[in-house]
């Protein structure tokens, strides 16, 4: 009796124990199901290359009023030279009335001091007042060109300067993927940077001073000159020496005739002499 009673609490024990485990289990919580691996992105294309950018000054806040282009040249520094002879030839004034008079907007290539100082000795005291003139209107473009724009430009290009053709004031520019170059037929250049640029107007630095043609270049051979025609008094002339050569023509003739008709007067005036004589 006493063994059934053991074997029995021993049971009890067994019974309350895996009971109480299978609870412990039920409580806790299932496992989340994996979350499935998102599509793989796409990789992105290419950037386009980049666009020509030349080293220029940090763009600042548009100037209010009238654009002063000395100004801009003074504030970049290292453009006195370019600065007496804008003054000089008053082309500062002509720049400053496009841009204030017209929406077309203005290019200027600028050198700087070192790049005159590259030029023979003399060369800018050879020039008068209205060839230095000329000299700097030949750096100006009356038209905004932005440096993307110098790809699909014209050449020659018309300067302020005027007559773009052979032997007068072309200017040729060609723009790589990294630079851009001026040739004037006496000049190779290339921009070196850009100074100042608002929409408006653009300037931009040369490493060389632009030489036109016109003032530096071989003058072209001079044409053939064409066959003088006569004129009207070369005509009256020829007509008075006509007149004068007929006229002389017959005073010879009559000349001669009364010569002849003397020579038989002569004669008959001798026969009747003799005749009389002989009687």
């Amino acid at each position: 009796m006493m063994m059934t009673k053991q074997t029995f609490l021993s049971f009890s024990l067994v019974l309350l124990f895996l009971l109480h485990c299978t609870n412990t289990l039920v409580a806790q919580p299932a496992a989340a199901p994996a979350q499935p691996a998102g599509p793989i992105a796409a990789p992105s294309p290419p950037s386009p290359p980049a666009p020509l950018v030349l080293p220029g000054p940090a763009a600042g806040p548009a100037p209010s009023g009238p654009t002063n282009v000395t100004k801009i040249f003074e504030k970049a520094g290292h453009f006195s030279l370019l600065i007496r002879l804008l003054k000089s030839t008053s082309v500062a004034d002509q720049i400053e009335k496009q841009l204030n008079d017209t929406s077309n907007g203005v290019t200027i290539f600028a050198p700087a001091d070192d790049a005159f100082s590259s030029l023979s000795s003399g060369t800018l005291n050879s020039l008068n007042d209205g060839e230095k003139e000329s000299l700097m209107q030949f750096h100006v473009l009356s038209t905004y060109i932005p440096l993307s724009q110098f790809q699909t430009v014209s050449n020659p290009l018309r300067t302020n300067a005027g007559d773009s053709s052979k032997y007068a004031f072309p200017l040729n520019v060609t723009s790589y993927p990294n630079s851009v170059n001026i040739s004037t037929g006496i000049t190779n250049a290339s921009l070196s940077g850009t100074v100042y640029t608002d929409g408006q107007l653009a300037i931009y630095q040369v490493n060389k001073v632009l030489r036109p043609w016109n003032l530096f270049g071989a003058k072209p051979p001079a044409p053939a000159p064409s066959p003088v025609k006569p004129g009207k008094q070369d005509s009256a002339a020829a007509t008075v020496d006509d007149d004068s050569s007929d006229d002389d023509h017959k005073v010879n003739v009559s000349g001669a005739v009364s010569l002849v008709a003397m020579q038989h007067v002569v004669f008959f005036a001798a026969a009747l002499v003799a005749a009389v004589f002989s009687l």
